[in-house]
């Protein structure tokens, strides 16, 4: 931070602190015998009504209101506290009106204009009590017809004075400071025009002031309210013919660029069809000459100028037909993608983007062998062609000094770029009859290389073979949410304090026709990648919305009976996920209290800024929140307290490892302990002895599911659970003990 910006800090600090000492004198030294009808009533005026009055000043963006003459009107009837108190609100509430039509008004910017504008009637008022010390106006008309005109336009040219030097005056200071301007610059260009405006607030303020001594104060108000009533409609009615008006000279603007248009594009083509005409034959010879060119950008890249798809393709064809001459001859085929090229795109931009293409080209232009050839496929992928190779560990040194070379930085526009490529090896085999077919496999091993994590993979059938199941899997998942072939299982959650049935987890099982249930972790990431897990969510969440309703109807014991549903971290990037969850609960009748949301770690804290907002119009809903799987992600501590959470469930390998390590033990502890201190309660995943049950209730841990209270079941045997509440009763003689005080003795020590 310069200098620059830390003494526009310090005077921006030194305003605030002025204006708020300036609004403290006036609300300590408020005289609360003045607050009667007619101040309120003027309060109304000067606070709410009197911003939307505005007429903008010609040529600038200031706006002229009756807020700055009624400010001053309360300064000479009803002096500085007063006076300084409707400033703060007015200008407060004008401020935020503006935020709340749609204008991007930082909170500091609003905090600022309303410490100018405090400050400035602040110091008005003090230079009027400096000036006349016994001067005060009151309502009455006897008071005011005392008063001289002359006194009254002094006053007012002083105030006018005083408050467009301090005003401007400071906001000029600071654009001056903020800027390279001058401060006669910043207040000439930006400001002057205020001048004006406080001018035209003193006059109105005179008349106002002259008018009451005339007339009843009440009726003047009256008058004023039926006055900008009348403002508005007329204001209205100029602003709707001024768009009718913009409309009808658009339109005919429109239609002259149109007609203009069309006569150049007509005189265009003549001229064209001259020159066609005129230069047939030059033409003619022009692409006969241009023959071989257009075949080379036929089956070239345009950037890098190596062959492309369809010249590599036809290569690759010619040396396997050179294989079934030649029994001996061996090739391979190498297929590059560059890791994390979208990064660099988006960060630095295509054109650096274009260029990393362009040094990756030629170095691996460079390390081909005479013979070999390099070829540009599409995007940041390249493919390399090697002849007549020995065996599979030449080709994998020629691999990885392939590597060697693409990991040298590139330095583009000053700045060290980093790449690393993932490549897909396939070696030349008696089963190739189509080129397509030996590509195809080649992307294969690449990408199974880049799942893998590895810097490159030789390419074995089992890869098509799992690239075909996938694929046959994505198939059959899209008929199956058609069919209605998903269903719901139940797995239990117990209370381990009571041993009695607390709710259910919904977990989604699919009814392959052929292979039967198939595990969730086959078909679940397949989902999560194609997007199905965004329908196949809303559907488990309406069936078992549905189902635990049944559950808690059947008897008065069930009526709080909980149910948690998996929240996928694709559902955060939905803007309609609120609605969509309320909409199956009131469809289903369901209460939002008894519905749990579980989301994992990773899900979160992707994105974890937008989360927060998400996770609050959940809980404002009335649905309970948990993070699945805690303490095999990243959650941030910091996160972890600020976001809305109710419950979290402690992976099943902690638990299951807890009577096995000592260090498991205690981050189980240390979990459970972090949670109460957040008030958060918790469920431990995967109890599956009794043993583990017995350490997770002397730990104080609140539920618990796994397989020692039950599987994942059906609707139907989960009803027996539901009808049969001390399923698990003997299970509770368990001795507890009580973490609480242990908790005390141990801090007891520690500050000892």
């Amino acid at each position: 931070m310069n200098i620059k910006d830390i003494s526009i800090k310090i005077a921006t600090y030194c305003v605030m602190i002025l204006s708020a000492i300036a609004l403290a004198f006036a609300l300590f030294g408020l005289q609360y015998h003045k607050l009667d009808y007619i101040l309120l009533s003027f309060a109304v005026v000067t606070i709410f009504f009197s911003s939307i009055l505005q007429i903008q000043l010609p040529r600038t963006k200031l706006h002229f209101t009756i807020s700055d003459a009624l400010i001053f009107v309360a300064i000479l009837f009803y002096g500085v506290e007063i006076a300084v108190i409707l400033t703060c609100l007015e200008s407060l509430y004008c401020s935020l009106s503006f935020h709340f039509k749609g204008i991007n008004i930082k909170p500091k910017t609003i905090i600022l204009n309303v410490s100018i504008s405090v400050l400035g009637t602040f110091l008005t008022s003090q230079a009027v009590s400096f000036v006349s010390p016994d001067f005060h106006l009151g309502i009455q008309q006897s008071t005011i017809t005392e008063i001289t005109i002359t006194e009254i336009t002094m006053l007012l040219v002083l105030m006018t004075i005083v408050q467009f030097v301090t005003s401007s005056g400071l906001m000029s200071l600071y654009d001056s400071q903020r800027t390279n301007r001058t401060f006669l610059a910043s207040l000439k260009d930006l400001y002057f025009s205020c001048l004006a405006m406080y001018v035209a607030g003193a006059v109105f303020a005179g008349i106002i002031i002259f008018a009451i001594s005339q007339f009843n104060f009440i009726l003047i108000l009256a008058a004023i309210v039926v006055g900008s009533i009348v403002y508005l409609t007329y204001r209205n009615y100029v602003e709707d013919v001024k768009k009718t008006s913009t409309k009808a000279e658009n339109a005919e603007r429109d239609r002259a660029e149109a007609e203009k248009l069309r006569a150049e594009q007509a005189e265009k083509h003549v001229e064209e069809l001259q020159i066609h005409i005129a230069e047939q034959e030059r033409i003619s010879q022009a692409l006969r000459e241009s023959k071989e060119r257009f075949r080379h950008v036929a089956f070239h890249d345009a950037l890098t100028d190596l062959p492309n798809r369809n010249y590599f393709s036809e290569e690759v064809k010619f040396v396997l037909e050179k294989t079934k001459i030649m029994p001996g001859f061996r090739f391979a085929v190498l297929f590059l993608d560059l890791d994390r090229f979208k990064t660099v795109n988006d960060s630095l931009g295509h054109a650096v983007g274009d260029r990393l293409i362009l040094n990756v080209g030629k170095r691996l232009k460079n390390a081909i062998r005479k013979g070999d050839m390099v070829a540009r496929f599409s995007g940041d992928e390249f493919a390399i062609l090697l002849n007549n190779v020995k065996d599979v560990e030449e080709v994998e040194r020629y691999t990885e000094l392939i590597q060697k070379k693409i990991a040298v930085p590139i330095t583009l526009n000053g700045r060290q770029v980093f790449t690393t490529v993932s490549i897909g090896i396939v070696m030349s085999e008696d089963f190739y009859e189509d080129s397509q077919d030996l590509l195809r496999d080649a992307d294969i091993a690449m990408y199974s290389a880049k799942e893998q994590r590895k810097p490159y993979l030789i390419f074995d059938k089992s890869m098509h073979t799992q690239a075909v199941s996938v694929l046959q899997l994505d198939t059959d998942l899209r008929y199956a949410v058609a069919r209605e072939e998903f269903c719901v299982y139940y797995q239990p959650i117990i209370d381990l304090n009571t041993m009695k049935l607390k709710g259910f987890e919904a977990l989604m099982r699919w009814n392959h026709p052929q292979r039967g249930l198939v595990a969730p972790y086959e078909f679940i990431p397949v989902c999560e990648e194609t997007g199905l897990i965004i329908p196949m969510t809303l559907w488990i969440l309406r069936e078992s919305c549905m189902q635990v309703k049944k559950w808690q109807d059947y008897s008065q014991e069930n009526r709080n009976l909980m149910i948690s549903v998996n929240l996928s971290g694709k559902h955060f990037s939905q803007p309609d996920l609120i609605e969509q969850i309320w909409k199956i609960l009131s469809e289903t009748d369901f209460n939002p209290s008894c519905l749990k949301l579980e989301i994992t770690e990773s899900a979160v804290m992707e994105n974890a800024e937008s989360a927060v907002l998400l996770l609050k119009q959940l809980k404002e809903i009335g649905i309970k929140l948990s993070i699945d799987d805690f303490g095999t992600g990243y959650s941030s501590l910091s996160y972890l307290n600020r976001f809305p959470i109710d419950t979290l469930k402690v992976d099943r390998s902690f638990v299951t490892s807890m009577s096995e390590s000592t260090e498991n033990g205690e981050l189980v502890r240390a979990i459970i302990t972090l949670s109460h201190a957040l008030g958060i309660d918790v469920v431990a995943e995967g109890i599956e002895t009794i043993n583990q049950l017995h350490q997770l209730r002397i730990l104080n841990c609140e539920y618990g599911q796994g397989y020692l209270f039950s599987r994942p079941v059906t609707p139907k045997e989960a009803t027996k659970f539901v009808t049969n509440n001390d399923s698990w009763a003997d299970f509770a003689p368990i001795e507890r003990v009580n973490l609480p005080n242990i908790q005390k003795v141990n801090n007891a020590n520690y500050l000892n």
